[in-house]
């Protein structure tokens, strides 16, 4: 299967796991932050909006006029159209943006850049649609602390516990199996990468977070407790040059 058959094939299985409050991370975690960051913003843009939950908290926010998601998958369109919730929906890919510039204020891409092939192409795309000052939200799994390879070691033999992390400066595009049968599309790059796109296209970092794992994650793994002072997210938010 291409990267396209295999969100097409398994967009029931992020809706049915990751979205109607089944996923206590977006419930405790990632819809409020987004929530605070987005405050004061009127028209916003859901860049691979998947079944619309991130826009959906979007348009229910005090101020906000207007609110547009866009992905490739059909299956995650047409179950984002469903759920209706005040976003207007586009099928369109990251790096084609199908709007003139300048005509959104904030613009989100929650978990998404890590899925995206032409990281560059797409990150220049957001900066062109955002207004002057507008403010770009970037979620991703900490490019450095969640890098392939990476994770809890409890070495009996040393008696030592730390987290390992894996070849972080490696670039790497590989589907992987995030459950029995599930297959999905995942690129590692180092932080660089991101920081250094986000200045080629006129965008300038405001402020960075590493939020610790939410309780409620953290009561249905118990594997990931030990390391529970390790960020899983790295939210950046950007905003456009004047």
């Amino acid at each position: 299967m291409t990267d396209q058959d295999l969100w097409e094939h398994n967009a029931a299985w992020w809706q049915q796991g990751f979205t109607e409050g089944a996923d206590p991370e977006y419930e405790e975690q990632i819809l409020p932050m987004l929530s605070a960051h987005l405050d004061g913003s009127k028209r916003v843009l859901d860049v691979g909006s998947g079944e619309g939950q991130v826009g959906r908290r979007a348009a229910g926010l005090s101020g906000v006029t207007f609110v547009v998601g866009v992905d490739p998958t059909w299956a995650q369109v047409k179950v984002a159209a469903q759920r209706g919730g005040g976003v207007t929906v586009v099928r369109a890919r990251a790096e084609e943006l199908p709007f003139v510039p300048s005509c959104f204020d904030a613009a989100v891409a929650c978990l998404v850049f890590e899925h995206i092939g032409a990281l560059d192409e797409a990150i220049a795309e957001v900066g062109r649609v955002l207004s002057a000052g507008g403010r770009f939200l970037l979620l991703l799994n900490h490019p450095l602390l969640q890098t392939p390879g990476s994770g809890w070691i409890d070495d009996t033999i040393l008696d030592e516990q730390y987290w390992r992390i894996g070849p972080y400066l490696v670039e790497d595009s590989r589907p992987e199996e995030v459950e029995k049968d599930v297959w999905i599309p995942f690129i590692h790059r180092p932080l660089s990468r991101y920081v250094n796109a986000l200045a080629s296209a006129g965008m300038y970092l405001t402020r960075m977070e590493e939020p610790a794992p939410p309780p409620g994650f953290l009561g249905r793994a118990a594997e990931y407790r030990d390391a529970a002072t390790i960020p899983r997210l790295l939210v950046l938010r950007a905003e456009k040059l004047g």
